[in-house]
């Protein structure tokens, strides 16, 4: 079978397409929910840990359903997966557009979860079956870039939509098109990938096959279960680890953007068009910068550049509350958003290179298992941080000091893990 991106060139489009959709989705619910918890869906002010809710059980549930997607892909294929994640998320507008309280609003984001769970994971997957594995930060960074591009379109649409047909029914009629238009594509256009990882691991039989040898654990078999998976992802494998803890932590950050960006621009009196703006800059500087820094970690590696960006995303989070104006947090925006284009795409190209092609949908399901985790565990965090600070600018800190810490493991305990620039013996 061929590889690489050119000689697949039909579907990986058609997979960015997807991932687009999926971004598109999840971004419907970042600008108008958060910010009209109060007024729109009976959230008291002041109720932060009410207000994270929604977070905690998208990250609780993505987080599972991002392990199992992996699984599943193995026994199931691709497609199926990936078809099986957009029928879950058919009910999510009706859902917001009804919801005479918060917990309905829960309700639709334990679906969406799902939805994010299975669907995300398969673009990635999907990509990474086909493609070079000299173009994995290449390919990771342009499905990331796809995917945050499409959350930041999302919520400024919506924040738009709003404004003119109020915010159920604007909400109604995005989610309603996007989510219907992915189904059918994935259901007529989409080809099953997993063929291509089958073929790969009989070119990995052949001691030839390649100049040089990723630096694969050593505790596990060929054919790993899952038990022995999770074991080595979470603590067996320091490198894994390094990379698992800093994929949670940096979540927090996102947290801290869904939740408490929109609530505290509101409350210096931004209007939703302005919110979805100043969120979407961080969400387009993030989504561009990936087409640079994933082909970057190709040539220069990834350890540095998964560092570097906790550390520079951290200040991003740090300067939002230090100053005022449309001007200052949007400056914010875009220094949070270029750190996290150092790390997102390239901590998720360090698990592929060293994860055997036999169970490398299993190593990124768990790596994103844990990542998303940090959606509920940073949004516990985030609530657990307001409420004893009595306000929201004492969850921006807590954010902040846990990138700086997190950062500082993952230099301590990783390492390079491009097979070109560190091989195995």
């Amino acid at each position: 079978m061929n590889f690489g991106i050119r000689a697949n060139l039909a579907q990986f489009l058609q997979q960015l397409l997807q991932v687009l959709l999926v971004g598109m989705t999840i971004g419907m619910m970042r600008t108008v929910v958060p910010a009209l918890a109060e007024t729109e869906f009976g959230v008291p002010r002041g109720s932060f840990m009410l207000l994270v809710a929604f977070v905690v059980a998208f990250g609780f549930v993505k987080g599972a359903m991002n392990f199992v997607a992996g699984r599943m892909a193995e026994q199931l294929g691709r497609k199926r997966v990936l078809l099986f994640g957009w029928l879950v998320a058919l009910p999510i507008p009706p859902l917001v557009y009804f919801a005479p309280s918060w917990s309905w609003v829960v309700a639709a984001t334990v679906l969406l979860g799902i939805n994010q769970g299975l669907t995300w994971s398969m673009t990635q997957t999907a990509k990474l079956d086909f493609t070079r594995a000299d173009q994995r930060g290449l390919v990771i960074g342009l499905n990331e870039f796809s995917g945050y591009v499409g959350v930041a379109i999302a919520g400024i649409i919506t924040g738009y939509l709003a404004s003119m047909l109020g915010p159920r029914e604007g909400l109604l009629w995005f989610g309603a098109v996007v989510i219907g238009l992915a189904t059918l594509l994935s259901w007529l256009t989409v080809a099953e990938t997993l063929p291509w990882a089958r073929d790969e691991v009989k070119r990995h039989a052949n001691p030839s096959a390649e100049a040089f040898k990723p630096r694969y654990p050593t505790a596990v078999g060929s054919q790993p279960s899952t038990a022995e998976m999770f074991a080595l992802m979470s603590w067996r494998d320091r490198r894994m680890a390094a990379i698992c803890q800093a994929g949670l932590v940096e979540k927090f950050v996102d947290a801290l953007v869904w939740v408490f960006w929109p609530v505290y621009l509101h409350q210096q009196g931004v209007g939703l068009p302005g919110i979805g703006w100043i969120v979407g800059i961080y969400g387009f500087t993030w989504g561009a910068a990936q087409f640079i820094t994933g082909k970057l970690s190709d040539r220069v590696g990834r350890h540095l550049l998964n560092s570097w960006g906790m550390w520079i995303c951290g200040a991003g989070v740090a300067l939002m509350p230090l100053g005022s104006g449309a001007l200052w947090w949007s400056a914010s925006a875009a220094v949070t958003g270029l750190g996290m284009a150092m790390l997102y795409p390239n901590l998720s190209a360090a698990v592929a290179d060293i994860a055997h092609p036999n169970w490398r949908a299993s190593a990124i399901g768990i790596y994103r298992f844990w990542r998303d985790l940090g959606y509920g565990i940073g949004a516990l965090g985030l609530g657990a941080a307001a409420a004893l600070g009595g306000r929201l600018e004492s969850a921006f800190w807590f954010v902040a000091v846990a990138m700086l810490v997190s950062g500082a493991v993952l230099y301590r305990w990783g390492e390079e893990t491009h097979p070109r620039l560190n091989p195995a013996p």
